[in-house]
Formats: structure tokens, C-alpha cells, sequence
């Protein structure tokens, strides 16, 4: 059933009947969170689409998994075209090739909050957000093709990409809260999972077109390929509540950022992205310092993105049944002893490559407990929109992204303790090593902020 057809079959209640509709909606524990911005007294819940289950929301989800995917698997896969624009014509010894990554990926965590506003203000254009940001990216990727220095990269690859895949993907985090609740943070691993799904995949693709064909031919395929494979997707991105005619979009209530629960649980999520992406950027690097080939390199970053969909899928899981403090701590553990015992330890390949496994099954799960956040500073403040608390978290963690470029490169000049300490902590790495464990170490303090009654 489509939306017109839901708003044509739904008979307005009279009276008494349509105050008893309203408040059966309301008090409905199905109900999503802070919908009162969609729901009208004309709307009976019977007539809608279950919650956590039946085809229409599992349609949804397998929708949002393959966008975000396809949306996100890009600039993640970025570290191919870095590698390529570095070696050849035209771009080769210039400079900020890896601010086009930084842009792509950075802009598109940041950019959530001024994103989700206008959509929450303007909710009819939600769901031509999709559309429109699908047209905005290929277009984006087919001018990049035409790109004869860094800065036309940079703009197109970069910026352009980045605005555009926002608006295609913000409808997926607005409409998910509606179609689950119970099983919502399960429904956010699974759709996170797509990442680490294309990241397995997307760079061993991208390297080939890249070797065989060039930049250019690979952007105009790749642009191609994401309009087909997203294209036909798009209709099933849509609300669980239909937006009405006479709608008037409530004021946004940013006051939960005051909150305690939501500032240490932020202070923590953005210490975490400081060292989260590190080890994917420099893992290939290091193995080739323990004589791995080019493609051995690759494996352990192929190997952190197959272990963090399990990661992902499991802890969203988890994260709907425990305390989020607890899974969060869970995250912590894993990702601070894999990061301090076993890479910091490895002079061979086999340990490194279980590092990679390790680490993506922790630290690859991190976000998946953003749920477990959303619904715990939801409940300091009833008036907060999940979908805000989202992007604000969206953006600490853009935050943390964009300043680990810098602070890496800071932390490898030179190869600081290379001879001077043992293991690969005497490699040249040995700092960045240990700024990763401290990170993934603090980042798991919002445990102690339950024990002292903060949170």
C-alpha cells in the first residue's frame, strides 16, 4: 500500500472516537519515539504497517542497509584512490590529495545536524531528499571524472559527494525510529553493517577498475553503477506515518545536549573517533614493514571490515537487551587489548591479521550503540528528537575524524621509538599504537559516569 493509498483509506474519527484514537496511538507501546510530529488525530494505528516486524519494515531496513552501503563504502574505500592519485598523471606530487577522503568522510558526519534540521522542518521533502541526493552524488562522481588537479577533486569527489550522500541518507536514520522500536538498535547494526560489507569489498573492486581503467572510466562506472543499484531501492525508503496536508512541524529541543548523560556520553564518542580510524589508514603500511606484499597489506583492512558487520549486527543486538554503559565497556575491553596486546606485539603477520579481526569486532561495533545513547539521554529529556541526538553524535564523531588526519601524521613523523623499544612499538608506529589504545581506553569511560550517578 502506498502512501496515498493509506491516506485515502483512513477514515477520520468523530468526536469522542477521534480523542480515543489519538490517545490509543500516543499510549501504544509500539509506538515510536517523539512522532508527535507526524501524528494527527485522523491517523489510526491499526491502519499502519506493524513496528519491528512484517514485510513493509524489513523491505525499509534492507533499503537503508544497501544505501548506506553504497553511500558510505565510497569514502571509505577512499585509501585506493589516495594510493593512485599519489602515483599518477595528472595529480602526482600534489599536494591535499588526502583532503578529498578528509572532505568526503568528514563533511558527511558533520553536516548531519543542519541536515536532519531542514528535513525535520520541511518533512514533505524527505523522502525527495533520497532522490535528490542520489542525482546530487553521481553528478558529483561523473564531474570528478572530468578533474584535472587536486582542487576540481576536492570540490567534486569531495565536497558535492559528501552534501549529496547526507540528504540521500538522512531519510534512513528520520524514518528508522519509526519503523522500530523494540528491536531498534538491532535494526541500526544491520544497517551499519552495509559498510563494513562494501568496505570488504569496494576496494579490491575500485583497485582493479582503477589498474585497468583509469580514474576516469572508474568514476563514470562507479557514478553509473550507484544510480542502478540505488535507484529502484529508493521507493521503500519512505515513513511508517504518512506526513498529512495540514502538518506544522514542531519547534527542535537541543536542550538534552546539557544534559550530563548526553555530554559525557558525546565527550567519550568523540574520543573514541580520534583514534578509531587510524589503525584501517596505516595497517597496510605497517604490514609492509613486516614484508607483506601489496595485496597481503590490503587483507588486514578487508578482514577489520568483514568482522565489524558481525560486530555491528551483534552489539545492535545487545544493545536493546543491556545498559548501554555496559555494551560500550564491552566494545572498550575488546578493542584496548586487541590494540595494546596484540598489535602493539606483532612482528609477524598471522598476529596482525587477527588484530584486524579483533578490532573490527569491537571497535567496528562502537556505533552501534548509539541507540542505547539516544534512548537513555531521551530519557533525561523527553522533549529530545532521537534523530537530533543522532546527528549531533554524527557530528563529535566527524570531529574526531577530520582532527586524527593531523594528529597521525604528527604521531609517525619521523618514526618516533623505531629501534628504541621492542616489538611494533620499536617500528616507527609505536606512537600512533599507543594513541589508538589510549583512545580506545577512554572512550569507554562513560562507564564510570553511571558508577558516580552522572548518567
Amino acid at each position: 500500500m502506498n502512501d496515498s493509498t493509506v491516506l485515502h483509506d483512513i477514515s477520520p474519527p468523530n468526536g469522542d472516537a477521534a480523542l480515543a484514537s489519538k490517545e490509543g496511538l500516543a499510549q501504544d507501546p509500539r509506538s515510536v519515539e517523539d512522532n508527535s510530529h507526524l501524528v494527527s488525530s485522523s491517523l489510526d494505528e491499526s491502519t499502519l504497517p506493524p513496528v519491528d516486524g512484517g514485510k513493509d519494515a524489513w523491505l525499509f531496513l534492507a533499503a537503508c542497509f544497501v544505501v548506506e552501503a553504497l553511500v558510505w563504502g565510497f569514502p571509505f574505500s577512499y585509501g585506493v584512490f589516495q594510493e593512485y592519485y599519489s602515483t599518477h598523471e595528472p595529480f602526482q606530487g600534489s599536494g591535499n590529495i588526502a583532503v578529498i577522503g578528509t572532505c568526503a568522510m568528514g563533511i558527511m558526519y558533520l553536516d548531519l545536524p543542519i541536515v536532519f534540521g531542514l528535513l525535520r522542518r520541511w518533512p514533505k521533502y524527505q523522502r525527495l531528499s533520497t532522490t535528490g541526493g542520489l542525482i546530487t552524488m553521481c553528478l558529483a562522481l561523473g564531474m570528478s571524472s572530468l578533474s584535472n588537479n587536486t582542487t576540481h577533486l576536492i570540490i567534486t569527489q569531495g565536497v558535492f559527494y559528501a552534501i549529496g550522500g547526507s540528504f540521500a541518507y538522512s531519510p534512513c536514520i528520520l524514518f528508522i525510529d519509526e519503523w522500530f522500536n523494540k528491536r531498534k538498535g538491532l535494526a541500526y547494526g544491520i544497517m551499519w553493517a552495509g559498510t563494513g560489507l562494501t568496505g570488504a569489498i569496494l576496494p579490491l573492486v575500485m583497485e582493479w577498475l582503477l589498474s585497468t581503467y583509469g580514474f576516469r572510466t572508474t568514476l563514470r562506472v562507479w557514478s553509473v553503477s550507484l544510480f542502478l543499484l540505488t535507484g529502484p531501492l529508493l521507493y521503500f525508503i519512505k515513513p511508517r506515518i504518512p506526513n498529512t496536508p495540514s502538518h506544522s512541524p514542531h519547534a527542535r529541543d537541543f536542550a538534552f545536549i546539557l544534559t550530563s548523560t548526553f555530554g559525557i556520553m558525546q565527550a567519550c564518542n568523540v574520543i573514541e573517533a580520534l583514534g578509531f580510524f587510524l589503525p584501517t589508514i596505516y595497517l597496510p603500511s605497517f604490514a609492509r614493514t613486516l614484508g607483506a606484499s601489496r595485496t597481503l597489506g590490503a587483507l588486514t583492512v578487508i578482514l577489520f571490515n568483514v568482522a565489524s558487520v558481525f560486530g555491528c549486527v551483534l552489539m545492535g543486538a545487545v544493545v536493546d537487551k543491556w545498559h548501554v554503559t555496559n555494551c560500550i565497556l564491552v566494545s572498550t575491553i575488546g578493542s584496548t587489548i586487541g590494540v595494546f596486546v596484540i598489535w602493539g606485539f606483532s612482528i609477524s603477520l598471522p598476529p596482525l591479521y587477527i588484530f584486524s579481526l579483533i578490532y573490527g569486532l569491537f571497535a567496528g561495533s562502537f556505533t552501534s550503540t548509539w541507540p542505547g545513547i539516544m534512548r537513555d539521554v531521551k530519557k533525561k529529556r523527553d522533549n529530545a528528537d532521537p534523530s537530533m541526538i543522532f546527528a549531533c553524535l554524527a557530528a563529535g564523531r566527524g570531529v574526531g575524524n577530520v582532527a586524527s588526519g593531523p594528529l597521525s601524521e604528527a604521531l609517525i613523523h619521523g618514526f618516533p621509538w623505531r629501534g628504541s623499544a621492542g616489538f611494533a612499538y620499536g617500528s616507527g608506529y609505536g606512537a600512533l599504537i599507543v594513541f589508538t589504545g589510549l583512545t580506545a581506553f577512554f572512550g569507554g569511560s562513560s562507564i564510570l559516569g553511571r558508577r558516580v550517578g552522572w548518567l
